[in-house]
């Protein structure tokens, strides 16, 4: 019997599809791989020391995902989201977020009970550990699990599988408004503008965490950017 050739056998390898997938999101979602960068199939099994088959599979995935689209005769790239799509995104969140608040509160809490709140403390403490760190995609993951976090008080699988693609998709222009905000304020106020929600949440007061949500300003140095731009265009 004739060997299969390595590009049919990698098929069956989900280890390798799962790890170019991961290395390839990983690029994209840090910024090494920007918005309408080229994937060429080629160069990245160069680079990976892969074969076409796990490279395409992991493409594939990352289509899934909105990370990534594929042009009519010019292959794939990393996905391009206009201003107007990252708007809306954003919009989807905020229903999303405010859906689970209005669904999960009040928290009920006993005295010898698990700490209701314990899912999202653990990711803030993780956005605290990671804003000393040099890795800036630990950071921006740490932020994107906080906000998943949020959305888990609700308890509903099916929310938390609805909001998981739109997060990802958002990852980038959340690390964008956050870098944005610290040059522009401080490199700590985002922080603390994760810490507000969390005191909001501790309240058990859903108007009181709609409100601090409301003030949360996920893409407000993106808007500033955005206004600063078409101001100096019509300058």
């Amino acid at each position: 019997m004739t060997a299969e050739p390595a590009a049919h056998t990698d098929l069956f390898a989900p280890s390798l599809v799962e790890a170019t997938t991961r290395k390839l999101r990983d690029e994209i979602l840090s910024g090494s791989l920007e918005p309408g960068a080229r994937l060429i199939e080629e160069q990245i099994c160069q680079r990976f020391s892969i074969s076409r088959a796990p490279l395409r599979e992991a493409l594939r995935l990352l289509v899934q995902q909105g990370l990534v689209e594929h042009l009519p005769r010019r292959g794939a790239r990393v996905t391009v989201w206009s201003d107007e799509d990252i708007h809306q995104l954003f919009e989807l969140r905020a229903v999303l977020e405010r859906h689970a608040i209005t669904t999960a509160l009040p928290l009920q809490r006993t005295p010898d009970g698990p700490d209701p709140l314990a899912g999202v403390r653990a990711r803030l403490e993780q956005m605290r550990a990671a804003e000393h760190s040099a890795d800036e995609l630990a950071r921006d993951d740490a932020h994107r699990a906080f906000h998943a976090a949020i959305v888990a008080l609700a308890g509903n699988r099916q929310l938390d599988l609805t909001m998981e693609p739109i997060l990802v998709k958002l990852q980038r222009p959340m690390a964008v408004n956050l870098r944005l905000e610290a040059s522009l304020v401080g490199p700590g106020e985002g922080l603390r503008r994760h810490e507000a929600l969390l005191t909001a949440l501790e309240s058990n007061d859903p108007d009181v965490v709609l409100e601090a949500l409301y003030e949360h300003g996920g893409q407000r140095y993106l808007q500033y950017r955005r206004e600063s731009a078409a101001a100096a265009t019509r300058a």
